[in-house]
């Protein structure tokens, strides 16, 4: 996730929440990472000076009294808002994740399971709002964001009462997304209708499964040409054959030939069901694929704790040792310095601060007892020194396994074959003691 580094010119504080980071920006207003008093992450949205008008005012007081009327599992919260202040400013919950039109862009479309289980959630969300008395409005990509519980939809400020005809845009003025926009509102009919949330959703579908909208075209005028032009059929090449079905019924010309979004849901479900999973494990494979690494907003609102003497590893320009949950004895995966080994594949990290490790680090510990005997099942390189233990008092390398011989050997007397068992039963005690140890350094680890 990119987060820019605040510019002179930027607050760095609103409402009691200190701004960290820009998180987005558009052409009525910036949005900031920001963290309360008590260490509560925000994402803070700020109208820009330069078009703060009593007409904007009255449009963001108006998306503040709608974000109280929302709530669901699968909507970002509004946290606190003050719409007659100088500027006028809301936070909301931040969702730690890339959005949507991101992760297909850095990772490619879906696949037709984890599209399944994203229509599913997402309808399922926006029927909650729905039974609010809501309409989104303005589903696109961007605004589904991918977080480390699942999806959830943000940006409500195009939302609007379901039975309003009321607009506090200007006569003949569209406000919206094209690429997603149904053919009504396009075309400036009111009042909507739950539809407009059905197509936009089938448009967010279609990407997620293609990686492409339901119409292309390279100027504004044509795009709107094609999407109210009840001859053009959208474009679905690229989506899986079993979805094909379900996304041109929802993103049918007529609103009235479009399904609820219950309706979405069942099929969406008998989609899944297909591939013989049940919904729950569908979601939790789609969270699985998209959060990202879990530590991000750690490292970026860290505070760097105090280093050891000497340059770091990053200062050198040398690899670090990252440890992994590979089996005591094996070497550990060598990562650019910073980076963690349970990294995502694609996902950018920033680099964490170099850290002092403390003299209980268990890594310590574990080069002071038998290294494990492999087992059958264990894959270590035949070169690694099992059973080896370094000299009493040795400090442990960087790896944590030793090639010191073990202390008083040469020196053994008495029966070969009592020396072998106590040695199977002390190193069957180091493979436990190893395991322990190791358990207890990935539950303490920083990263």
């Amino acid at each position: 996730m990119h987060i820019a580094p605040l510019s002179p010119d930027d607050p760095s504080e609103l409402g009691g929440y200190e701004l960290l980071g820009r998180i987005g920006q558009g052409g009525m207003g910036q949005v900031y990472l920001g963290e309360s008093p008590g260490g509560e992450p925000a994402a803070v949205k700020v109208i820009k000076p330069g078009v703060v008008d009593s007409g904007t005012r009255l449009r963001f007081a108006q998306e503040v009294e709608i974000l109280k009327t929302v709530w669901g599992a699968r909507v970002a919260a509004l946290l606190d808002a003050d719409p007659e202040a100088d500027p006028p400013w809301l936070a909301t919950e931040y969702v730690e994740g890339l959005d949507l039109s991101r992760h297909v862009g850095r990772h490619g479309p879906l696949d037709s399971l984890l599209t399944a289980s994203l229509g599913a959630t997402l309808a399922e969300a926006l029927a909650s709002v729905h039974k609010q008395g809501l309409l989104h409005r303005d589903l696109k990509p961007a605004n589904v964001l991918l977080g480390p519980n699942g999806p959830k939809v943000i940006d409500f400020g195009l939302a609007v009462f379901a039975e309003s005809s009321v607009s506090l845009t200007a006569a003949d003025t569209v406000v919206g997304t094209p690429s997603c926009m149904p053919p009504e509102q396009a075309n400036g009919e009111k009042p909507l209708t739950p539809a407009v949330d059905v197509y936009a959703l089938g448009a967010v579908l279609l990407f997620a499964a293609s990686g492409h909208a339901p119409y292309r075209a390279d100027n504004i005028h044509l795009l709107f040409h094609q999407v109210v032009d009840p001859t053009i059929a959208p474009d679905l090449s690229g989506a899986p054959e079993e979805l094909v079905p379900l996304l041109a019924a929802m993103l049918a010309h007529r609103a009235e030939d479009r399904p609820t979004l219950n309706d979405v849901v069942r099929r969406c479900r008998a989609l899944i069901e297909a591939q013989g999973l049940k919904v729950a494990q569908a979601r939790r494979r789609l969270t699985n694929h998209t959060a990202a690494p879990a530590h991000v907003l750690d490292d970026l609102l860290a505070v760097a704790p105090p280093v050891a003497a000497g340059p770091s590893a990053r200062e050198q320009g040398r690899t670090a040792r990252v440890p992994t949950d590979a089996a005591p004895g094996r070497p550990e995966a060598k990562t650019p310095a910073g980076e963690s080994a349970r990294q995502k594949p694609g996902v950018a990290v920033p680099p964490m601060p170099p850290v002092q490790v403390p003299p209980t680090d268990p890594r310590l510990l574990l080069a002071r007892v038998d290294a494990p005997t492999p087992s059958s099942a264990d894959s270590t390189p035949a070169s690694t020194t099992a059973g080896r233990e370094p000299t009493e008092g040795a400090t442990a390398p960087d790896d944590v396994r030793s090639s010191v011989p073990p202390a008083g050997r040469g020196r053994v007397s008495g029966d070969d074959s009592s020396v072998r068992r106590r040695s199977r039963r002390h190193s069957a005690q180091a493979r436990i003691t190893a395991q322990r140890l190791r358990e207890a350094y990935a539950a303490s680890t920083p990263f």
